[in-house]
């Protein structure tokens, strides 16, 4: 199963995005791929965060944009939504102490840790800091092949 990081979504929807086009298609592929991908929940809110944030975007997304944004995606065929559940805590904790994170770069040990406690192949995402964890494969569908 494939999932997908924040960045991507913001990408996607952000038309003013200069990876829009590549993120979009992406999104797409997945979509009517016929095949499981997944997104995790802290994803959702930092998208909604992100998007509709005024000292980030200007004009920032309507929250009602980006909500029907998420709704498609989240209601698209083969979409799994994934978070934490029994047994994430001791995933979190081994990626942690093995990547000696702390600070700001827990929040992405929590997107790691829930992708491998759900059994996530292959995390799309623009973002180099999950390299950091090596029980999760990443990749960018944003770079030039």
């Amino acid at each position: 199963m494939i999932s997908v990081d924040t960045n991507l979504l913001v990408y996607a929807h952000r038309e003013d995005s200069d990876f829009h086009s590549k993120a979009i298609q992406t999104l797409r592929g997945l979509s009517e791929g016929g095949t499981r991908w997944c997104i995790p929940w802290p994803c959702v809110h930092e998208f909604l965060a992100i998007t509709t944030h005024p000292r980030i975007f200007d004009p920032p997304s309507p929250l009602s944009l980006a909500l029907e944004a998420m709704d498609v995606w989240i209601h698209s065929p083969g979409c799994e939504m994934i978070g934490e559940d029994t047994g994430y805590f001791d995933v979190l904790k081994q990626l942690a102490t093995q990547g000696k994170i702390v600070g700001p770069m827990i929040h992405d040990a929590r997107i790691a840790a829930i992708c491998v406690h759900h059994g996530v192949q292959e995390l799309f995402t623009a973002d180099r800091d999950f390299s950091r964890f090596a029980k999760l494969k990443t990749r960018s569908p944003l770079a030039n092949p």
